[in-house]
């Protein structure tokens, strides 16, 4: 640690020069009025030794303890050297926050200023209060001016730091908000393709002595891995738009009129998926969460219970619209069946759904039934 971070810590060179320059010429002053005031060559030197320590005083104390160079200036001020109080009373003023000590400071320093004890007619009390008044009031006004000043652009300052925190804060939120929105229609639309891939790999296998039937499966799994990537590379395109010219590739989104090619796609793969869909009429989010809902619900039925049926209903009652998927039993038929065994997932299907019913403010039911099968149930506010 260097010499000027210990006398004045956070001080520039600037700052400590500017120091060396008003403690130099109050010391220059003081020596000028000494001479003025001519008390005689031993009292003359030893006023210009305190004026030195004024100045000393000054230099090292002014911002760090500015009562102690406050003392000596109002202790010269009690003897007609005002220079070393006029400096003082503005240093206490600008870097001591607390009133009461303003206050005994500002009254001791006017009373030696006014010195009460050398006036006698009404004009030395007017001209004593008027120099007072100088010497400490006006200076004392100006530092706490300053003072009040300085605290106001840090308050502001800080502020304006807090808020742009808050602001990164806010955007990464954002961004984690958005990340995680992608993410769940990542889920909903590729896991969707993806097991029904998987699905029509486990019917090829069953159905191998079939050429026409391993022919017929085999061309809708093409057909859903390039839906698959289809979907997939729309959503990476959105990720990778971060320009304001560069255009993700955009589509309309599914909603209730999409169920049927949904249910058929499901039954190109090999579930027995019967659909009961009146024409109703929803706001777009409520259709694009329930088409969501029979997705997820479609895809865990197909994964966790390949070969049973499932009924998807969709009923709309006042200011309801409720979206129901049934599956039985897990089995197999020899024929449609996909595999023995389920097909593993992530177990985030649910919980995104949970969250998108959240959000619309309705409620999810996820729940085993007696027979072995399944239930998903949705209601969102139409």
């Amino acid at each position: 640690m260097t010499l000027r971070d210990r006398l004045w810590p956070g001080l520039g060179a600037r700052a400590v020069w500017l120091e060396l320059h008003v403690a130099v010429s109050c010391a220059a002053v003081v020596a000028f009025e000494v001479a003025a005031v001519n008390p005689g060559p031993l009292g003359s030197l030893l006023l210009v030794l305190v004026g030195l320590v004024l100045g000393v005083l000054l230099f090292l104390l002014r911002r760090r303890a500015p009562l102690v160079p406050f003392a000596v200036g109002a202790a010269l001020s009690a003897i007609g050297i005002a220079t070393g109080l006029l400096i003082s009373a503005y240093a206490v003023a600008r870097y001591v926050a607390s009133w009461r000590t303003l206050a005994v400071a500002g009254g001791i320093g006017s009373l030696l200023a006014l010195r009460p004890w050398g006036l006698e007619t009404r004009s030395d009390w007017i001209g004593g209060i008027g120099t007072a008044a100088l010497l400490v009031l006006l200076p004392g006004a100006l530092g706490v001016w300053q003072r009040t000043r300085a605290e106001l652009f840090a308050a502001l300052r800080e502020r304006a730091e807090r808020a742009e925190a808050e602001r990164e804060l806010l955007a990464r939120d954002a961004v984690l908000t958005e990340r995680t929105r992608i993410a769940r229609e990542m889920h909903d639309a590729v896991g969707h393709r993806v097991s029904l891939m998987v699905l029509q790999a486990g019917a090829i296998e069953m159905a191998a002595r079939d050429a026409d039937r391993v022919e017929q499966l085999a061309g809708q799994v093409q057909t859903a891995g390039r839906r698959a990537l289809d979907e997939l590379r729309q959503m990476v395109g959105v990720l990778r738009a971060g320009d304001l010219d560069e255009e993700a590739p955009l589509g309309p989104q599914p909603g209730l009129e999409d169920l049927p090619r949904l249910v058929a796609h499901a039954r190109e793969a090999g579930m027995a998926v019967e659909l009961d869909l009146p024409a109703v009429d929803v706001a777009p989010p409520v259709g694009r969460a329930a088409y969501r809902i029979a997705q997820e619900a479609l895809t865990n039925a197909g994964r966790h219970a390949p070969g049973a049926p499932v009924q998807l209903t969709v009923v709309r009652t006042g200011d309801h619209l409720a979206v129901r998927v049934v599956n039985g039993a897990p089995h197999g038929d020899g024929r449609t069946s996909a595999a023995p065994e389920t097909t593993p997932g992530g177990g985030f299907g649910l919980v995104g759904l949970g969250e998108r019913v959240r959000t619309l403010g309705g409620r999810l039911t996820a729940e085993p039934r007696l027979d072995g099968g399944f239930c998903v149930e949705a209601v969102l506010p139409a």
